[in-house]
């Protein structure tokens, strides 16, 4: 870029003095990109600034609960049986199996008791040279009910195969009886909450950004009260078994975050 002074032309008595400015155009266009850049740097400083703070979130969540009576009882049965052969094995399974839920299904009943098959499976048996020297098979019989007598009896006529497992647990029905009243509750205490932080932080508001809601009880898995034996045990006719239905936690969880407002 060059700079000069024109000494013959006349110039004013007062004033700026008048320059010629004399430019490449390479020049000039480096110049106005950079002039361009300059002046937008501010407006993307401030909208980053603005993406990158938010101001007033506020993340927590709220649960209510209430304690129920387990009304789902659940009994697995299991047959166990071993042979050279693994037709006749198999074929043996079945036979009890299907003796077992002939049974089964005379008690029967939508809600109160309900009959399903569970694993069938069967493997090699090996000798210390690695090769196959028989086989051994399982198959389970599952009865699941409201009606806990019901299901313990019927447990009971089952002869020839053993109680592996017994738990109780929440049903469906019980569940979505208590989970509108839960969740309400849960959410009531979550706009408490939320109204409460704005106070302490010494806003006037707030309004929601993201909320969910989850539902779940404390019960665990049916617990094991027999191990399986060697042998087939049988039981006397119509002996019930020994459950007693415990209680277990519903609850709802409300979590998410709201902004706070002047």
């Amino acid at each position: 870029m060059t700079l000069a002074i024109d000494p013959r032309r006349p110039q004013p008595a007062a004033g700026p003095c008048f320059l010629s400015v004399r430019m490449g155009r390479r020049t000039a266009s480096l110049l106005a990109t950079l002039a361009a850049a300059l002046l937008a740097l501010p407006v993307a400083r401030t909208a980053r600034a603005a993406e990158m703070a938010p101001d007033g979130l506020v993340q927590f969540s709220t649960t209510a609960s209430t304690e129920v009576t387990q009304d789902l009882l659940a009994i697995t049965l299991q047959v166990v049986r071993d042979g050279p052969d693994a037709a006749l094995v198999q074929a043996q399974l079945k036979t009890v199996l299907d003796a077992a839920l002939a049974e089964a299904r005379k008690a029967a009943a939508p809600g109160a008791m309900e009959v399903r098959t569970g694993n069938f499976a069967l493997y090699p048996r090996y000798a210390k040279d690695n090769r196959i020297n028989g086989w051994q098979g399982q198959a389970e019989l599952v009865l699941q009910g409201r009606d806990s007598q019901r299901v313990a009896q019927t447990a009971g006529r089952l002869i020839g195969m053993n109680i592996i497992s017994a738990g109780h647990s929440v049903s469906r029905e019980l569940a979505e009886q208590h989970e509108s009243e839960i969740t309400a509750l849960a959410i009531r205490k979550y706009r408490s909450k939320a109204t409460e932080v704005a106070k302490q932080f010494g806003f006037g508001g707030y309004v929601v950004r993201e909320i969910s809601v989850q539902a779940g009880d404390s019960g665990g898995m049916p617990r094991p009260v027999m191990m399986q034996a060697r042998a087939p045990m049988a039981m006397a006719a119509d002996a019930p078994v020994p459950v007693e239905a415990g209680k277990t936690t519903l609850s709802v969880t409300v979590s998410g975050t709201v902004r706070l407002m002047p």
